[in-house]
């Protein structure tokens, strides 16, 4: 304001006359209001205020009552309030505005855009038709100004079908005082008139203009609907901003839950594929297993071989002692067939622990089937709870359609957020629907490379059987051609028995020392033996820490189970809530139905009392009509009666005048 004044006094200065020092007296101290009010304001000064109006500093209010400007000041001073856009508030109460006034205020109207409040009370608008139609165009093509005050300014009948005109095509005025004028019974239909189509107007003083009572009261009900309308609006524009909030936190929980399924989903990858790694290692460390006891057989049996090599070479050596050697041949297969009995049993117990890890594997197909069963019957459920909800988007679409015949334009925004709504959802269950393709091929695969693995291990357990039966046969072979010999041996001794009588006690010699070779080879044997057994009671304890691995397999896939149960229970909660709370929204809808059904009903009776009571009001003014008319044909009889006595007095007294002596003697001058 400081700022308003050293412009103000810069341009009186530039002038000769430094006139209106007191209108920069009241710019200055005012913060945010420039008050002139009861001053004179020259031209000049009118001039350097519509100067420094424009781009002065910010200003809310501006008043200028009681100065008595001239036309030509105030066209100055409104020309400068056209570009300014911080003044909100405008008083020009009691100047006497007339046809340059108005057409100023209506250029002002449609050009200026922050005047919230224009009071023009004490002026005289209304005496000039073509002034005051200036100012109700200005008025109809503005759209910002709330309040308009124009009382004691002239207004007849048809300044007020111009401002109902004006009014028709006006969404901004809220509040309209036009006490004190001279509107009378057709100036208040037209006003009744325009508020058929103006919605906004919710306060309108229709006092001091001769206004009939019956126009007052349906200009306050339809003032009063009015404001029904505008609260059942703004009632409505709530709960549409509630429900579009609503909508949109549903699509921030459906998209977090999304996400959510998606780590899920993830994370279950990452595990199977973990949990794949791992049985392939383990599966890779059974194959090593049965490869060294393949190998371990395989020495086994060369060292049989070995054994058996020894003992014809002992045979050999040994003819001579037949019973030492059939006692040392028959201990030597006692010996044999204690240790392939061991062999046997050996071969039996890898077979069971073969035959206990095939049904521990079936057990585990099995298992995935439920677990596939399950996500099947999952899979059901989840598209029945969809199912349910495209039935409850069905109730949303019906009851949005019912609410659009009340709000258009709320309407079409939820309608584009449920679009919207319904495609996420689509996406979703495409996504989950791919995703849940996805995890059954990889458990298909997953069941196929198990079943290609145990076929492999069938196959190999097949090979190393056919291995067995072929080392028995070469067993047998091989007893049997050692059964020939010692028969031919002994046939060969009988025949030869003289010539080694001769030749006994060498071969005593050689028969001792042939005994201690074999004792040796005996021990040799033994220890071969013992270190057999060692190695089998080995192979037993890896078989059994295979075992327990595959129990620990067992429980992990049992944990892994129980987890996806968890989070389908989780989901089945979550899904189960959600329905809930629609459920919870479609009850909240179906209670703003009652109550718009409610409105409609209160609006449909009030509509009909409305055209009961301007039926009543039109007969009732009918009947006024005609009382008027028989009131003024009276008058005129009256008149006319009058008209008649006041021919008679004036002939009687012009005959009495003349008849007088003061008529003689003037006639006869």
């Amino acid at each position: 304001m400081e700022q308003l004044g050293r412009e103000y006094a810069r341009l009186c200065a530039r002038r000769a006359r430094p006139a209106g020092g007191r209108a920069a007296a009241a710019a200055g101290p005012g913060g945010g209001r420039l008050d002139l009010a009861a001053q004179s304001l020259s031209l000049p000064t009118c001039s350097a205020l519509g100067r420094l109006l424009p781009g002065a500093a910010p200003l809310a209010r501006a008043g200028a009552r009681d100065c008595g400007l001239s036309e030509e000041g105030v066209r100055l001073l409104l020309n400068g309030l056209c570009t300014n856009t911080t003044v909100k508030s405008l008083d020009l109460k009691g100047n006497n505005l007339r046809t340059t006034g108005a057409e100023a205020l209506g250029k002002l109207l449609r050009q200026n855009k922050s005047i919230r409040s224009l009071t023009l009370e004490w002026n005289s608008l209304g005496m000039w038709e073509e002034g005051f139609s200036f100012f109700c165009q200005g008025l109809r093509a503005n759209n910002f100004l709330q309040r308009l005050d124009l009382r004691n300014n002239q207004i007849n009948h048809q300044g007020a079908g111009e401002l109902a005109m004006a009014l028709t095509q006006n969404t901004s005025l809220q509040e309209l005082d036009l006490r004190w004028n001279n509107i009378g019974l057709l100036g208040g239909r037209a006003l009744l008139n325009c508020l058929h189509s103006n919605k906004t107007l919710k306060r309108l003083e229709l006092a001091g203009n001769n206004v009939p009572g019956d126009i007052l009261k349906a200009v306050e009900q339809a003032l009063d609907h009015n404001q029904d309308r505008e609260a059942i609006l703004s009632e409505a524009q709530n709960q549409v901003n509630i429900l579009s909030k609503e909508v949109l936190s549903l699509k921030d929980e459906k998209n977090k839950q999304f996400m959510d399924f998606v780590d899920t989903v993830d994370k279950q990858k990452e595990e199977r594929a973990r949990s794949e790694k791992m049985s392939a290692a383990r599966v890779s460390q059974l194959q090593e297993a049965l490869d060294e006891q393949h190998s371990i057989m395989n020495s086994l049996k060369a060292k049989l071989q070995m054994t058996e090599a020894a003992l014809t070479l002992s045979e050999q050596k040994v003819h001579t002692l037949g019973e030492l050697l059939s006692a040392m041949k028959q201990e030597q297969n006692s010996v044999a067939e204690s240790h392939f009995r061991e062999l046997q049993q050996q071969k039996q117990e890898g077979a069971d622990r073969e035959s206990k890890l095939l049904h521990d594997l079936s057990a585990a197909s099995e298992k995935n089937l439920l677990l596939r069963n399950q996500v099947d019957e999952l899979e059901r459920k989840c598209k029945v709870q969809q199912d349910q909800l495209f039935q409850v988007k069905q109730d949303l679409t019906n009851t949005t359609a019912e609410l659009k015949l009340r709000a258009v334009e709320a309407e079409e925004r939820l309608e584009m957020e449920k679009r919207r709504f319904k495609q996420s959802l689509e996406d979703m269950e495409s996504l989950r629907v791919k995703e849940v393709d996805r995890v059954a091929q990889q458990m298909e695969a997953s069941e196929r490379s198990m079943h290609d693995r145990i076929q492999r291990l069938e196959a190999i357990r097949i090979s190393l059987d056919k291995e067995l039966s072929q080392v028995k046969a070469a067993a047998l072979a091989e007893r049997g051609r050692a059964e020939e010999e010692l028969v031919k041996v002994r046939s060969q001794a009988r025949l030869e028995e003289q010539q080694r009588l001769e030749h006994l006690e060498e071969k005593l010699r050689l028969m001792t020392e042939s005994r201690d070779e074999a004792q040796n080879c005996c021990l040799k044997q033994k220890e071969m033996v013992a270190e057999a057994q060692a190695k089998a009671k080995q192979l037993s304890l890896y078989a059994d820490g295979l075992k327990r691995r595959l129990e620990e397999l067992q429980q992990y896939v049992d944990r892994k189970e129980e987890e996806k149960v968890t989070e389908l229970n989780k989901v089945k909660v979550e899904l189960q809530e959600q329905i809930g709370h629609l459920e919870a929204e479609r009850t909240a809808q179906d209670g703003l139905r009652e109550k718009i059904a409610a409105l409609e009903r209160q609006l449909k009776a009030l509509s009909s009392n409305h055209r009961e009571a301007l039926l009543d009001k039109e007969g009732e003014i009918s009947l006024l009509l005609e009382k008027l008319r028989m009131k003024e044909a009276e008058i005129s009889r009256m008149r006319e009666e009058e008209a008649q006595r006041a021919s008679f007095l004036q002939n009687a007294i012009m005959a009495y005048v003349q008849g007088s002596p003061l008529g003689t003697h003037s006639s006869r001058k």
